[in-house]
């Protein structure tokens, strides 16, 4: 169960209300984010739940079978909206497009990417300055430095940053200077990371991992919500499978499923989900037609040139079609909406 507790609620309140709990057979966790504060009931035996509902101190109380019990929309029916400031949202209604290089390069790289999503009014760029590869000689990123410069040259721009974070070490030190922290596929499951992104006031995307589950993706999200962290995003990226012909197989099943499963905003991933430039639009597309709440793409100005993943990332003139055509998808979609 999840009880949502009142925003004044006393101590001796609390405690009684979890020694109630306790009684009935449920072990308890209590849960403070920045937006609310909850206590999880964890058991199996069925009770009344008038008995603790009607209890002093408590706004609202819910049964979630799922495993996951935060992120679930069992007990939130109204979507989550991730709100990045500077009236930039994430959210159920709105198509949120997030562009850039796979990498941050140079300073000259930075100031051609932030022109391009000015120019097409794109307000989130992506990019990384700390990268996992799976080779140990590839470039793997110019590190908080850079992201410094970038942040001054973006935030200068209106323009909000999403870049992967890789290790408990670095959250601290990236904080002033990112708006989005992503988990990328390989540190889906870095439980120790999602329990410390849990501790800070950012959004926090996580992408799903690389052969895993829609099931394991949501009790990702829920370890960073019962660390203190409601200001989430899930990703659709891509799982493995035993197809080579692309570089991922991107499942654009889980797009609804995870809108009717949880509150929390969906994005999807095309670039890294086919890997193949001349398709990532079709797939990001069909990403908008399956419900997503947003787009995240590779853009580069010479993706030839690109120190890494250029070939599935897309020139300015392609970037500005796509955006183009995802905001005319969505208008669509939302046309469908109303039949």
């Amino acid at each position: 169960m999840i009880i949502q507790l009142q925003p004044d609620i006393s101590e001796n309140q609390k405690e009684k209300l979890i020694a109630k709990v306790n009684e009935i057979g449920y072990k308890t966790t209590e849960v403070q984010t920045q937006l609310g504060d909850y206590i999880v009931g964890i058991g199996k035996k069925e009770f009344d739940i008038r008995k603790i509902g009607q209890m002093d101190g408590i706004r609202d109380i819910h049964i979630v079978s799922d495993e996951y019990k935060l992120v679930s929309k069992k007990w939130k029916a109204k979507p989550t909206s991730v709100d990045l400031g500077d009236n930039i949202f994430i959210k159920d209604g709105e198509m949120a497009i997030i562009t850039g290089p796979c990498s941050i390069e140079t300073e000259d790289q930075i100031r051609k990417v932030v022109a391009h999503c000015v120019e097409n009014d794109i307000k989130m760029m992506r990019g990384g300055v700390f990268k996992p590869r799976s080779s140990p000689y590839a470039f793997r990123g110019l590190g908080i430095d850079g992201l410094k410069l970038w942040h001054e040259l973006a935030s200068a721009a209106g323009i909000k940053i999403v870049t992967e974070v890789m290790q408990t070490s670095q959250i601290e030190e990236m904080y002033p200077y990112v708006d989005v922290y992503q988990v990328g596929a390989r540190n889906s499951q870095n439980f120790n990371l999602l329990d410390e992104l849990g501790k800070v006031d950012k959004a926090v995307m996580i992408k799903r991992g690389i052969s895993g589950t829609i099931e394991e993706l949501l009790q990702s999200a829920e370890y960073v919500f019962s660390g203190g962290n409601e200001k989430l995003i899930l990703c659709e990226r891509g799982i493995r499978t035993y197809e080579r012909a692309s570089r991922n197989t991107l499942d654009l099943n889980a797009i609804p499923i995870l809108k009717a499963k949880s509150h929390l905003p969906v994005i999807v991933d095309p670039s890294h989900g086919i890997g193949i430039r001349a398709y990532v639009p079709q797939m990001a597309l069909a990403g908008v037609m399956s419900g997503a709440d947003g787009i995240i793409y590779e853009s580069h100005e010479v993706p030839e040139k690109a120190y890494s993943d250029g070939q599935q990332t897309l020139d300015f003139a392609q970037s500005a079609r796509l955006a183009a055509w995802i905001r005319e998808s969505f208008a669509m979609r939302k046309g469908f909406d109303l039949l």
